[in-house]
């Protein structure tokens, strides 16, 4: 640094273009972390989809069964009654093959940084329906709760992916079958909140753990028969996630009963149409996992 004639500092040529230079190199640095962590959560992503694979596999090969099944009853009776019990047993088959297939492809390619308003309970319902038979093959039973419909401004993409990662983790805990609890609904103590709470009655994380179990890398488990699991990263990215949304994400755990996630995020009123459709809708069916209306 030198001065001028006025007494004005400025930088020698060499330093300026050394600074540049740096500044340069800060800028390609920066954007290549953001490439590999855009990475490493696509990684973390079908990892999770890899879990699951074996009881999806398993889920399209009854669903396969039972459309061959009734096709072939369908063919050799030619009472209407029985017919038509046929073609619907086919379609609902289609339907739920249907829609897993949706739900994984969604899930897999959501890509974009885009937040919408959407519903929670139907969030969470589509993952759901992804889970279910992976819980069932690993006993695990699943009991919901919703409370009302509340509303948030999300990427879909990026919040199943911290849901699936926070179940599969909650079904890896119960090695021996149990209970997931999954709920969601306004928070009972914070206004403008929701929360998404996934409880489980594993076997619960040590206390001296709990502080370090959102740190990248620092992870409390080994991996699985499948090499699920066991990298670290999983909870560092739900953490992520979570604060990219101005939310937080809270942990509970007692040593033999189990562990409990609360994800807290601002609420928003429900989109204009959305509220117009709940007030002329028909009551909507209840689901096939173990639920209780709040």
């Amino acid at each position: 640094m030198r001065s001028n004639a006025s007494g004005k500092e400025y930088l020698e040529p060499a330093m300026s273009s050394e600074l540049e230079r740096i500044k340069a190199e800060n800028a390609e640095l920066s954007a290549r972390l953001t490439d590999l962590q855009q990475r490493l959560m696509q990684a973390e992503k079908l990892s999770s989809v890899g879990a699951l694979a074996s009881s999806i596999t398993h889920e399209f090969n009854n669903i396969l069964t039972t459309v061959i099944n009734y096709a072939k009853m369908g063919l050799r009776h030619k009472q209407a009654a029985i017919r038509d019990k046929a073609f619907d047993r086919i379609l609902a088959s289609g339907q739920r093959a249907a829609k897993i297939t949706t739900g994984l492809l969604s899930y897999a390619r959501n890509r974009s940084e885009r937040k919408d308003a959407l519903s929670l309970r139907q969030v969470v319902h589509d993952v759901l329906v992804l889970v279910e038979k992976d819980l069932q093959v690993h006993r695990v039973r699943l009991e919901t709760r919703f409370h009302g419909e509340p509303y948030a401004l999300v990427n879909a993409g990026q919040l199943q992916q911290v849901l699936l990662n926070l179940i599969i983790n909650a079904r890896q805990a119960m090695e021996q079958g149990g209970v997931l609890y999954v709920s969601v609904g306004p928070s009972a103590t914070e206004p403008d909140v929701v929360e998404i709470s996934i409880r489980d009655t594993g076997c619960g994380i040590p206390a001296d753990r709990l502080p370090r179990i959102f740190d990248r890398f620092y992870t409390t488990k080994t991996a699985d028969d499948q090499g699920q699991g066991g990298t670290g990263l999983g909870l560092a990215l739900c953490k992520d996630v979570i604060d990219s949304h101005q939310g937080r994400i809270r942990v509970e755990s007692v040593i033999g009963k189990g562990t409990a996630f609360t994800l807290k995020l601002p609420s928003i009123p429900a989109p204009a149409a959305a509220a117009a459709t709940r007030s002329t809708a028909a009551p909507a069916a209840v689901s096939p996992v173990a639920q209780r209306a709040g």
